[in-house]
């Protein structure tokens, strides 16, 4: 029975790496406020499954997997500061009218569901910092002590991805909710200004991947 206060850890340390609204946030907000509360919640699902990969890194030790990610790390951040340009540029020439239309019209497929959780994971699994932030929460609260069990541990990391699941539903619900208030045109505005805030942090991520621009940046 003890081994259950692991799992309620886990989903403390999901919370506290989901709430800071990064830019993973930024495009889950934007996908809820144009195809609903389903389409932010699978997004987020998204990222929380990517969290689920790194924390699985950081508590089982997988010394192969953090060494390929250390060794590459320049090249993943690269890549998801692309991703995030090229996907926040999409948002910003997209025509959230016709989605929303496509949504009422009960339009929305599976198929597009399944793209919003891939393209989230994949740009959060992208960041190999989260790897290292783990790494740091897990010993900063002292998650595992020092008798934890194979169970225990697993326990950790699948409420890693409970307390993500958690934010994420609830984030996308109370962004739905509003969503109804807005008229078509300020939807249209949050659209152009989320896609450009997008961009923009993708081209941060992208300069703080090199050193002389580290200092600098607040990432």
């Amino acid at each position: 029975m003890y081994d259950i206060i692991y799992l309620f850890k886990g989903m403390l340390v999901g919370l506290m790496v989901s709430i800071p609204l990064g830019p993973m946030g930024v495009l889950i907000i934007q996908k809820t406020l144009h195809k609903g509360a389903l389409s932010g919640f699978i997004a987020g699902m998204g990222a929380a499954s990517a969290d689920f990969f790194y924390a699985s890194v950081a508590a089982f030790g997988l010394g192969y997997v953090i060494s390929t990610v250390q060794t590459h790390e320049l090249l993943l951040q690269i890549i998801g500061g692309i991703f995030l340009i090229v996907i926040g540029l999409k948002i910003y020439f997209d025509n959230p009218i016709r989605q929303i239309k496509q949504k009422r019209n009960g339009r929305v497929s599976k198929k597009g569901l399944l793209g919003d959780y891939i393209s989230l994971f994949f740009l959060t699994v992208s960041n190999p910092i989260t790897i290292v932030v783990f790494m740091a929460v897990f010993a900063g609260m002292s998650v595992f002590g020092e008798s934890a069990s194979v169970l225990g541990e697993l326990l950790v990391v699948v409420g890693v991805l409970l307390g993500g699941g958690v934010w994420w539903y609830t984030l996308s619900t109370l962004v739905n909710i509003f969503r109804k208030k807005f008229r078509l045109r300020v939807l249209v505005t949050i659209n152009r200004v989320s896609g450009l805030i997008i961009a923009i942090l993708g081209a941060l991520v992208i300069l703080a991947a090199f050193q002389p621009f580290k200092s600098m940046l607040p990432m």
